[in-house]
């Protein structure tokens, strides 16, 4: 029978690091969302080999104290929380102190950084999870990280890779929602030393949707805007003939965080029904807001979905914003029926024969004329109009 026994330290952290970074794309997202936590207005994203060689963040947020940079490689290390108190109402992207120890434990890691206000910089480098000594650096205002040889000492993950271009474009979609989820961060990505991504950080959503989705799609989207039960909702919705042939552009976003939600994916189908083509999907760019003790994010290992505490409210003002919207859209195509228009009477060329007009019922004309073809012929003859009482005209 084994025997329990408590694991060593580094395999605990080989364990706890499998639970954060699966691939290159969880990586960039934990280092750039901690360059958004920072403060920062400008953020580059660089990787080579899909990020299985490299993997570069730089920011210009407020940067690292030089005497907590190993600290910070510490396994529940973080700046963001202080008491229990503070879970219930977590405003920030990061808050678990996990990532850059998890990140360390199966890569090599070089940081450099300098606060705001200072003249010297400081770096660190880290192999294995384990730190070299901090030196003095200099460096620009901010941070950046650099990792490479992702997996090196856990090669039972690294067989498990995809190719370099499957790795790189799950690297991208990554960028991209960060670029959408926060539009007031100018972001930039670069694939092998080709510039792939540049928003402009301007603060204007429609701005990270031009640049981010392409300009057929925005073109094809309407604006969103809705409040009530102390959140609202904001943001972009396709057009229902614009819609796509899948779910793959569909962004939700929760206080700025980028989640998976079902509840508000289903608030969204309901409020186009009977307004799509069967087996087409809505496209959009969705922010909730809400207050942050009305959101649990601390429900999942990656972040990626949340607890609401009213569901109600939320399936409610994200359906009301959205057909608001939609029944708001001048420009969707619509029927228009016109009332019929009686039919005209061609004029007759001079010394034309006139047609032959259906019998009149007029009893004076009856009299008169023994036959339906000769009161036909009466009428002809006659214009077109019974001259008498019936005013009957020929058809």
């Amino acid at each position: 029978m084994p025997h329990i026994q408590q694991l060593e330290s580094h395999v605990a952290d080989l364990i706890a690091a499998g639970e954060v970074v699966e691939r290159p794309a969880s990586v960039v997202k934990e280092l750039v969302e901690n360059a958004v936590d920072a403060g920062s207005s400008a953020v580059v994203v660089e990787i080579r080999r899909g990020g299985m060689g490299m993997i570069r963040v730089t920011d210009n947020g407020c940067g690292i104290a030089p005497e907590e940079l190993p600290t910070a490689f510490l396994r529940h290390a973080t700046s963001k929380l202080r008491t229990e108190e503070d879970l219930g109402k977590i405003g920030t992207l990061g808050f678990r102190g996990e990532a850059l120890a998890a990140i360390s434990a199966v890569s090599r890691v070089d940081i450099l950084t300098r606060q705001t206000g200072t003249t010297e910089g400081a770096a660190l480098h880290l192999e294995g999870g384990v730190p070299g000594a901090v030196e003095p650096a200099g460096a620009p205002e901010g941070t950046t990280i650099t990792v490479r040889d992702l997996f090196y000492n856990t090669p039972a993950r690294l067989k498990f890779m995809k190719k370099d271009a499957a790795e790189g474009a799950a690297v991208f979609a990554v960028v991209q929602r960060v670029a959408l989820s926060h539009p007031e961060v100018s972001v930039k990505f670069l694939r092998d030393g080709k510039q792939e991504l540049l928003t402009p950080g301007d603060g204007q959503l429609q701005s990270a949707v031009y640049a981010v989705l392409g300009r057929e799609l925005a073109l094809g989207f309407t604006r969103v805007k809705g409040s009530g039960e102390e959140m609202s909702v904001t943001g972009f919705v396709s057009k229902p003939a614009c819609c796509r042939a899948s779910r793959n552009w569909q962004f939700f976003f929760v206080n700025g965080r980028q989640v998976k939600s079902r509840l508000m994916l289903a608030a969204l189908e309901e409020a186009y029904q009977n307004q799509k083509m069967v087996g087409r999907f809505p496209a959009c760019v969705l922010h909730l807001e809400a207050k942050l003790s009305a959101v649990d994010v601390n429900v999942h290992p990656a972040k990626t979905e949340v607890k609401f505490g009213s569901e109600r409210a939320v399936f409610s003002a994200v359906y009301h914003a959205v057909r608001a919207a939609l029944e708001g859209d001048r420009t969707r195509p619509a029927a228009v029926l016109e009332p019929a228009r009686p039919a005209s009477v061609p004029a007759r060329p001079p010394g034309a024969v006139p047609p032959a007009c259906p019998p009149c019922p007029c009893p004076a004309g009856a009299d008169r004329l023994r036959t339906p073809r000769e009161q036909g012929n009466y009428l002809s003859e006659a214009g077109g109009t019974c001259p008498h009482s019936c005013g009957r005209k020929c058809g």
